[in-house]
């Protein structure tokens, strides 16, 4: 009778047995399965196979990441998700989806690939952990004393720059994003058809063409009649900030403003002239002239970015150097050239109106930002004929030939690139200033005035009234020269600037 329960109760728990055993095998093959599906899909050859960047392996095999003296080849997820055991299974879940996604219903054409390689863009899928798990000696014998110095202050830092910040174009290889100095920039200098030998004569205050003395690059300027106009915007207009108020009455002498920002060609006539290529930043310093324009250093990379020079649009030189571009026109011109006022700007990129464009449009309508507008796309077909800004842009510059004119005949004040104004920012120079005839900002700040938007530029920051300032600090981040460069920003690639021309008072007499 015992043994009869004995087996009974082993009978019973056979099945148990059978089903955990089966349970184990089960989830131990899962896993393997799992492991083996992971690993596949972390292949290069998967990513390639799946991914619809068009230029990802292309890019990729020229770098030093993958075609270097060691032999070392950096993979895909290498860089791309974060290191294994410091959230690999999560990032790589995160990114796959939005792959697949994109994968299954995108347009690769219609995906801005320019933009995805900004820095801001960048950041969202290289993972910091993982340039550190590779590189983990950060000083080694080779490295230059400017490499020395930037992974100093890289180390020391309490809020450092990402690695990619400096090294954005080693993953996937882009000869304009290599940062070292750049001793062959604006040497080459093509044939000129023209040399002019004096500069535009002006006898009457309307348009004219200015020439450049020695060079054959000349640009127009723009005569705008001085008039009251109401600066800043009203309470009610959509998208504003606070800084932009309190709107209060400004008068203006005429003035001649370009009608288009300073173009490479007109800057690197300049930088020809000026520039010492052996020069560092500390002998600039000690080595300045009181009776003589000193001109920029070499740069780091290309300041084009790779885009191409000619017309479109100079950037990535400082404040100060603009400021000296406009000592150094006036004296080859025998004119008097300077950074326009705040008022002025906004009076030109005006043209008479007082609405939040110079053209018809509703900012609330025209802006992207937002959830619904990511997927309705709002209509832009009125802002982009005369706006160079994130929508239609490319992610780049553009020649100034884009976009039709504002009412003066000026284009591109709102928008291809932001641009510098002589004036010191304050959040409260409107309420603070009392001057109401030709204002020239504050008496003393540490950031200058930038109006305008640029091509990274929502539609809310190209509005008319739409105020911004230099970034000194940040923008020579990662400029690794002591002391950093009074020339070139190496952080900010969307700013230049649009001169302007004080008229004489025997001109103005003719008018």
């Amino acid at each position: 009778m015992r043994n009869r329960l004995i087996s009974g109760r082993l009978n019973k728990r056979r099945p148990l047995r059978w089903i955990f055993t089966g349970g184990i095998i089960t989830c131990a093959l899962f896993l393997i399965a799992a492991k083996k599906v992971i690993s596949w899909t972390s292949t290069d050859k998967y990513c390639m196979s799946c991914h619809i960047h068009p230029y990802a392996e292309q890019t990729w095999r020229p770098g030093t990441h993958y075609n270097n003296s060691s032999g070392v080849v950096t993979h895909c997820v290498e860089c791309h998700l974060a290191p294994k055991g410091k959230g690999y299974l999560y990032t790589k879940a995160k990114h796959g989806l939005k792959d697949l996604y994109g994968y299954l219903f995108k347009d690769s054409a219609d995906i801005n690939w320019e933009s995805k390689k900004l820095i801001e863009n960048a950041k969202k899928f290289v993972y910091e952990e993982s340039c550190l798990e590779c590189h983990q000696n950060l000083f080694p014998v080779t490295l230059s004393k400017e490499g020395s110095d930037a992974h100093l202050f890289y180390t020391l830092s309490s809020d450092p720059p990402r690695c990619i910040n400096c090294h954005l174009g080693v993953g996937h290889f882009d000869r304009s994003l290599i940062h070292a100095r750049d001793t062959s920039f604006g040497v080459t200098k093509s044939a000129e058809a023209v040399v002019f030998t004096e500069p535009a004569k002006v006898e009457k205050f309307e348009n004219f063409t200015e020439k450049i003395p020695g060079t054959g690059v000349s640009f127009r300027m723009i005569a705008v009649e001085g008039g009251t106009f109401r600066m800043g915007s009203p309470d009610n207009e959509p998208l504003r900030e606070p800084d932009e108020g309190p709107v209060r009455e400004v008068s203006l002498s005429p003035f001649w403003i370009g009608e288009v920002e300073v173009t490479w060609d007109e800057y690197l006539a300049f930088f020809r002239e000026t520039s010492s290529q052996g020069r560092t930043e500390g002998q600039v310093v000690t080595s300045r002239k009181v009776d003589a324009v000193s001109g920029p250093t070499p740069p780091w990379g290309a300041p084009d970015q790779g885009w191409g020079k000619g017309s479109r649009p100079a950037i990535t030189m400082t404040w100060h150097a603009a400021n000296v571009y406009c000592r150094w026109l006036s004296m080859k011109t025998g004119k008097k050239y300077r950074l326009p006022t705040e008022a002025e700007w906004e009076y030109a990129c005006r043209g008479g109106t007082q609405t939040p464009y110079f053209f018809e449009g509703d900012p609330k309508k025209f802006t992207s930002e937002g959830f619904f507008k990511k997927i309705f796309r709002p209509d832009t077909s009125n802002i982009a004929s005369y706006v160079v800004y994130k929508v239609n842009s490319s992610s780049r510059t553009a020649p100034p030939g884009q976009v039709k004119p504002n009412p003066l005949g000026i284009k591109n004040m709102s928008g291809n690139v932001a641009e510098f104004c002589s004036d010191y920012y304050s959040e409260s120079a409107y309420a603070a200033d009392s001057v109401r005839v030709d204002p020239r900002g504050p008496s003393e700040g540490q950031e200058r005035v930038i109006r305008g938007g640029s091509f990274k530029s929502d539609a809310r920051d190209v509005r008319s009234a739409a105020r911004d300032h230099t970034k000194t600090k940040a923008w020579l981040t990662t400029d690794p020269q002591m002391p950093k460069s009074i020339w070139w920003y190496s952080d900010c690639i969307d700013v230049g600037f649009r001169v302007v021309c004080e008229p004489d008072s025997q001109i103005l007499t003719k008018k």
